[in-house]
C-alpha cells in the first residue's frame, strides 16, 4: 500500500514537472517557436479549440511565423484569439494566412518573462507541494487505521520528502536555464 501512494505520488509530480516544462516552453527567448502557441484557445463554431488543431505553422524567421488555419472561415476567429493572447503580437491577415512578426525583446521585456518564467516555476512547485501533502495525508490515513506501522509511515514520509526535494530541484533548474536563455542577448 505504501509503495502504491509513492509510486502514484511520483506519477503525480512528474505530470506537474512536465506541464511546467511545458509552460516554459510558451515563454519565448531568441528565435520564435511554434509552441508559444501551445497555450491558446480559439472559439471555432462556438467549441474553445486549441489553435494548434486548426492550423498549420510555418517559421518564416527567427522572429516570423505564418500561420494557415486548415478552415478560411476560422481566420477572423485565429486571428481574434492570438491578439487577445498574453504574446504581445498583431497578427496582420491577407484573408487566408496571418502573419505575426514578434518585435525583438527588449530588456523590460526579458525582465517581465522572467518574472512570468518564475511564477510558472512556482505554480510548478506548490503543484509537487499539493502532491506531497495529499500522499502524507494518506499515508497518515493506513497509520490511524491500524493497516502499517508507524516505522513504516516516517520511511515512507522521508521517501517522499526525497522526492519532493528531487522534483522542486528539477523545476528550478528548468527555471535557472530559462532564465539564462532569457537574458542571452
Amino acid at each position: 500500500m505504501i509503495n502504491d501512494i509513492l509510486r502514484e505520488a511520483t506519477t503525480k509530480m512528474d505530470k506537474s514537472v512536465e506541464s511546467t516544462r511545458e509552460d516554459f516552453t510558451t515563454i519565448r527567448a531568441g528565435r520564435i517557436s511554434p509552441t508559444v502557441f501551445n497555450k491558446i484557445v480559439v472559439e471555432y463554431y462556438g467549441t474553445p479549440t486549441p489553435l494548434q488543431q486548426l492550423a498549420t505553422f510555418t517559421s518564416q524567421d527567427a522572429r516570423t511565423i505564418l500561420i494557415q488555419p486548415f478552415d478560411q472561415s476560422a481566420v477572423d476567429a485565429v486571428e481574434r484569439a492570438v491578439r487577445d493572447s498574453d504574446l504581445g503580437v498583431n497578427p496582420s491577415s491577407d484573408g487566408r494566412v496571418l502573419r505575426c512578426v514578434f518585435p525583438e525583446l527588449t530588456e523590460e521585456r526579458r525582465k517581465e518573462y522572467i518574472k512570468l518564467a518564475k511564477g510558472k516555476a512556482e505554480d510548478g512547485r506548490v503543484s509537487v507541494r499539493n502532491v506531497r501533502r495529499q500522499a502524507k495525508q494518506s499515508l497518515e490515513k493506513l497509520e490511524k487505521d491500524g493497516e502499517v506501522g508507524k516505522d513504516d509511515v516516517a520511511g515512507a514520509e522521508k521517501r517522499l520528502d526525497a522526492l519532493t526535494k528531487d522534483h522542486t530541484d528539477a523545476i528550478d533548474e528548468m527555471l535557472k536555464k530559462k532564465e539564462a536563455e532569457l537574458l542571452e542577448v
